[in-house]
């Protein structure tokens, strides 16, 4: 039986080999698509304005039940920003409650009732080649528009929203952190982290918005207040309100006495 210390150092070697090759990859990737992250790709003309607004992404990945269900009923009720749904990301928004704006990917994963929901529908078409999900639209007889781009369907909706002049791009459910990256295991999460790069400062994660994220006017802070102004008509009716009848009272009184005493 491996003792503890031999299985942690050949753990540290597979580590070293998955960055080395994660790397390779980056490297790669960036030789073949460097015109795509630097320069404005072709974007479809969606209906569904993003310039000036926030986008939220959903990705029906790690954890996007929890993120969702946290930033449900505060921020997307306050803020109201774009929903772009990756694939099942829709039936995920479905699930919550929220109609998807904008549905995007190869659609390999995603129902007919969320493709049916009115969303825009966008087909991720690899450059080149084929758009694997256009083939189930036409068949649906749903309209759609294609993208085409490199990498991962969850890249090309972070780089249609920054493209689009998003504001801000919180993401649920998508590839944040390294260990996510590594255990995906494929070359394309090169792309990945490619346009993390781009869309840098605009990208955050749901986890971080929903921990951060603070609603302005909570239900309980509305009763409060309304309490408190009911309290204070109150008082004026029965403090305010007699004397200034009794006060009015007085000054007619007196101005009829004195119109007959002269």
């Amino acid at each position: 039986m491996q003792s503890l210390e031999a299985i942690y150092e050949a753990a540290k070697l597979t580590i070293g080999d998955e960055l080395e090759r994660f790397a390779e990859n980056t490297l790669e990737y960036m030789r073949r698509e460097r015109g795509f992250f630097v320069a404005t790709p072709d974007l479809p003309a969606l209906r569904t304005d993003m310039r000036g607004r926030q986008v939220l992404i959903v990705v029906r990945g790690h954890d996007y039940k929890e993120d969702l269900n946290a930033l449900r009923s505060t921020y997307v009720r306050e803020i109201r920003p774009v929903l772009v749904a990756v694939d099942g990301g829709a039936d995920a928004l479905l699930e919550a409650g929220l109609r998807p704006d904008v549905i995007i990917g190869d659609f390999d994963s995603v129902s007919d009732a969320a493709l049916a929901s009115g969303a825009e529908l966008v087909v991720h078409a690899y450059p080149g080649g084929p758009a694997p999900g256009a083939d189930r639209l036409e068949a649906l007889g749903l309209p759609f528009l294609r993208f085409e781009a490199g990498g991962t369907s969850e890249d090309i909706a972070m780089l249609l929203a920054y493209e689009k002049g998003a504001t801000l791009i919180v993401a649920v459910g998508t590839h944040a952190s390294m260990v996510e990256f590594l255990d995906k295991g494929r070359a394309g999460m090169a792309s990945t982290f490619l346009t993390r790069l781009k869309v840098g400062p605009l990208l955050v994660d749901a986890k971080g918005v929903s921990r951060l994220y603070e609603s302005r006017l909570r239900k309980r802070d509305l009763a409060l207040f309304l309490v408190a102004a009911l309290l204070v008509f109150a008082a004026i009716v029965v403090l305010v309100v007699p004397r200034v009848f009794l006060e009015s009272t007085q000054l007619y009184l007196q101005d009829l006495w004195d119109s007959l005493r002269h």
